[in-house]
């Protein structure tokens, strides 16, 4: 998006000294959140944190070994010891097994895998193009949840859809007379605080059952944790968590943003407009930009066809007699469509992305699409490195026995406390919430995680996906109000297009209350789903017994 011009001011100059943009990080950062904001940057990046603790793991394996550190598995009765990690046999085996930790990182070759198909259709367009389409020609009643489940949806496109989606949900907003604050407000909030739920498959879903099942290896090696588990459940919170914000922002914050302009703390030539120019109307400033063009409704049009196309193929693979990729003796989930299901997926995205590209004239060669699929990759490059360090911290990990300690030791102390599991599962997502305040990679932060608290709550009968859930429900919907996300300081940029004294506190007034009102919501929304004894996803189950 272009950047804002902002109509000119009539204001003397005193009065517009008064108002000068705050910077993120002053005054309105005091307090707790300052706090938060000065801890939060002392943090090493994640690749050196986990480099720190795979170092401790080291360390800290030689002490327990050589203090004996051992604990009984409730499960098979055998005694697990701490092994220490600096013998000389094992750091070797840190020396040789380096390379295949990382290629053997279940989440990294799934990642890969989807992204480049996922990456044709990012790049022809056809993502932007469908946010687009589920927002315009809405009527204002409607528009808060469009926006909403866009920005929910959207986490498809993972970090592209910030840069997509809040400029577009001040346009829309706009365009209807309503304040392009509010419109860029909601889009934040459902592609961050939503960013967990979606109403399609999408690489979350595969990075974190990547890292569960690692985490789930500690307990019972043969278990898998996949890319479908939560999804039966992902999909409807989706829509749950739409109309929480859309209850918010028509609660809350559409009346903070008109008592921002009663007090005068936004006068109306600071409603400055993307791509709007001083003579611009609102429907000049944003036609072209909202509404799609008739080449791409027509391309939009090829892509459903194409995924129509796609969806018929795959279910008759999957369910016909015959088929090479059917398992009928061991039921559908078995099938390699289902087992191997980011390949699938990546096809399916590659499909509707080629049918939109070319239709669209965003693909005119053959070349192009290996470029896309390379452009695409390009954004993974952060987590290849990050991958690194995580993979040598969880093998090293569980090399040790500490996470098998650790679980067991665990285990047993919630079952002296004898939790009631509501208590057990909102303390977990409490916990979740705070560190997410500080470690703001969703990824970083499950694969640290994840070794511990996945065997402990195995140990005390709840499924690796049970606690994946609560994780993802801790997670995102604190992403909003720390300043340690870098997506934070993105929306802050855009909000001051809009409002050009908006700092730090601002938004953080804008964001708590649907930070607070998601988690609380959707946690609510879990404890209902769990006790009705509905699957988080097919052949996920709820508990698990050694």
């Amino acid at each position: 998006m272009a950047g804002s011009t902002s109509k000119n001011s009539t204001k003397p100059e005193e009065s517009r000294d008064s108002r000068e943009t705050t910077s993120p990080g002053k005054s309105e950062s005091a307090g707790f959140l300052g706090v938060v904001e000065k801890i939060g940057n002392k943090l090493p990046d994640p690749f050196w944190l986990f480099v720190i603790l795979s170092g401790v793991v080291a360390v800290t394996s030689w002490a327990g070994a050589k203090i004996g550190m051992a604990a009984k598995d409730p499960g098979s009765g055998e005694m697990v010891q701490v092994e220490s990690l600096l013998t000389g046999e094992n750091i070797s085996k840190m020396v040789t097994e380096a390379v295949n930790n990382f290629i053997s990182f279940p989440p990294l070759g799934v990642i890969l895998s989807v992204m480049l198909g996922v990456a044709v259709a990012e790049q022809t367009g056809l993502l932007s193009a469908m946010i687009r389409a589920m927002v315009d020609k809405v009527g204002p009643k409607m528009l808060t949840f469009m926006v909403a489940l866009a920005g929910v949806t959207g986490s498809v496109a993972s970090d592209a859809i910030y840069v997509i989606i809040i400029p577009l949900g001040a346009m829309a907003f706009y365009a209807v007379g309503r304040s392009p604050i509010v419109g860029a407000m909601v889009a934040f909030a459902a592609s961050s605080a939503g960013f967990n739920a979606s109403l399609i498959l999408n690489i979350t879903d595969l990075l974190l059952a990547g890292i569960s099942t690692s985490a789930a290896h500690i307990v019972d090696p043969e278990y898998t944790v996949s890319p479908l588990a939560n999804i039966f459940f992902v999909i409807p919170s989706a829509v749950v968590l739409s109309l929480i914000i859309t209850a918010v922002t028509e609660m809350f914050v559409d009346k903070k943003a008109r008592q921002l302009i009663d007090h005068g703390e936004i006068e109306e030539h600071e409603l400055s407009f993307a791509n709007a120019t001083a003579g611009d109307s609102p429907d000049d400033a944003n036609d072209e930009d909202l509404e799609l063009s008739p080449t791409e409704s027509k391309a939009l049009k090829a892509a459903g066809l194409a995924l129509l196309a796609f969806l018929a193929v795959f279910f008759l693979l999957l369910f016909v007699p015959g088929s090479p990729l059917a398992n009928p003796d061991e039921g559908f989930m078995k099938s390699p469509l289902i087992t191997a299901i980011a390949v699938p997926i990546s096809i399916g995205f590659f499909l509707c992305g080629l049918a939109y590209g070319l239709v669209a004239g965003t693909i005119s060669s053959s070349a192009d699409i290996p470029d896309m699929m390379a452009t695409g990759l390009k954004s993974l490059l952060p987590m290849l490195v990050l991958f690194f360090a995580v993979s040598q911290f969880l093998a090293w990990f569980k090399w040790s026995n500490l996470g098998s300690w650790t679980a067991i030791r665990g285990a047993e102390l919630l079952q002296r406390w004898d939790l009631p599991v509501v208590v057990l599962f909102a303390g977990f997502v409490l916990m979740v919430a705070v560190i997410n305040l500080l470690l703001t990679s969703g990824s970083a932060q499950w694969a640290l995680m994840a070794p511990v608290v996945i065997p402990m709550m195995m140990y005390v009968g709840v499924s690796p996906e049970v606690t994946q859930m609560l994780f993802r429900i801790g997670d995102s919907p604190t992403n909003i109000i720390t300043p340690m996300s870098p997506y934070f300081a993105l929306a802050l940029t855009f909000l001051q297009r809009y409002y050009k004294k908006a700092g730090v506190g601002t938004l953080m007034s804008l964001a708590l209350p649907y930070s607070l009102a998601m988690v609380t919501g959707w946690f609510i929304f879990f404890l209902i789903w769990y006790y009705a004894g509905i699957p988080l996803g097919p052949g996920a189950p709820m508990h698990f017994e050694l």
